[in-house]
């Protein structure tokens, strides 16, 4: 496996969609973003693929600032939207599972004299991931973890997105859906959002996997009657897990991931030339932390003062429920031996800070804000010993 921060982010509108997700993950922590959203991430059945889960509720404009934070805050490889939605092919059963091929957001219009006009607007799922999306449902092994008597198929075509439920074949919108967008497959409410949110940060991979619990035809009471929603989100889950493993081990840097400290992925290669006189004072491909150029460069870093801010930092995340009490007291453990080392008088024991350092980045590694504080702490202590 690459560099990559091996995270994918799982985003539902419902409750018991984020339930059929979570029953799934294990290792679970609590993430809490600064402006108050709480994500828990944990792994998919102990493996490489982490997932950060986050409940947007219900509606596209929710949906949108949810993922952009959850976005901004882990720098995954993909987002998946997952959940339950309303069939609009008769073919499509319930239970079944619909990955959108693509995405419109059909409240999109001009009223005229003659009429409202669709401007439709619409997002398509990356080649790639479509690709790795069509590998994991020609197989199997993704309903093993499904009851017996579920053998859900896998649909793949557009959704519609917007912001009414429908449950209706002959009202109104029905008829715009069908005559703007008669090849959506299934209608629901908050991917469209989603989808934008991706879009705008470097064409980050969205993909969006919903059961079909219903058949926005006015049967929805009879059907959530039956339990189809919580089956429907069951299956959507099994898919969605399954797929982000693969999303992970087949592409860990081409869908947009990230390196282990959580940044993503650049390039890492420059090329400078001078000429005459002229110098090159500064090459890097990705800088972690304060860098300083020009006539205070040779001015030391305070290593220590770094160290005792990072200290502050640390039992930050720990009472945010971003490392556990087994991991918190290592880390500490770490930066004492760290602290120690610094003020060390012998050579012998200085060369211990290297290492001190490098053993609390491993223990920390899942909380990118640590990681990337102590990286920039490492490369200066590298840099003047």
């Amino acid at each position: 496996m690459s560099t990559n921060s091996g995270f994918v982010v799982i985003l539902t509108a419902l409750n018991l969609e984020y339930g059929a997700v979570r029953d799934l993950l294990v290792d679970l922590q609590v993430r809490r973003h600064p402006a108050g959203t709480r994500f828990e991430v944990g792994r998919i059945n102990q493996s490489d693929c982490r997932v950060a889960l986050g409940l947007v509720g219900k509606g596209n404009h929710p949906a949108a600032v949810l993922a952009e934070r959850a976005i901004a805050e882990f720098s995954p490889a993909a987002v998946l939207f997952v959940g339950v939605a309303g069939g609009l092919w008769p073919n499509i059963r319930l239970g079944d599972v619909v990955v959108a091929s693509k995405i419109y957001a059909y409240h999109g219009g001009t009223s005229e004299d003659d009429g409202l006009k669709a401007r439709p607007k619409a997002w398509e799922i990356p080649h790639e991931a479509d690709q790795i999306a069509q590998h994991v449902a020609r197989s199997t092994a993704w309903r093993r973890g499904l009851p017996v008597d579920a053998a859900p198929d896998v649909h793949f075509g557009p959704i519609a997105a917007g912001e009414v439920v429908q449950d209706s074949g002959l009202s109104e919108q029905a008829r715009w859906i069908r005559q703007h967008y008669n090849d959506a497959v299934a209608i629901e409410m908050e991917a469209a959002d989603v989808a934008q949110a991706g879009h705008l940060n470097h064409a980050l991979p969205v993909v969006v996997v919903r059961g079909i619990s219903d058949h926005a035809d006015g049967s929805k009471a009879a059907t959530d009657g039956q339990n189809w929603q919580p089956k429907a989100a069951r299956h959507a889950a099994a898919f969605a897990t399954a797929l982000a493993q693969e999303l992970i081990i087949e592409t860990p840097t081409s869908l947009g991931g990230a390196d282990r400290e959580g940044s993503p992925m650049t390039p890492t290669t420059n090329r400078n030339i001078a000429s005459g006189n002229a110098h090159v004072g500064v090459q890097a491909g990705q800088i972690y932390g304060n860098v300083t150029v020009g006539a205070d460069a040779d001015r030391p870093t305070n290593v220590a003062a770094s160290i005792a801010d990072l200290r502050t930092h640390l039992k930050q995340a720990h009472l945010d429920g971003q490392l556990d009490e087994e991991t918190y007291a290592a880390a500490e453990s770490e930066l004492h031996t760290a602290t120690e080392c610094l003020t060390a008088t012998t050579p012998e024991k200085r060369s211990g800070l290297i290492v001190a350092l490098k053993r609390l980045r491993g223990l920390v590694s899942d909380v990118t804000e640590l990681a990337a504080r102590l990286a920039a702490i490492i490369a200066v202590v590298r840099g003047t010993s």
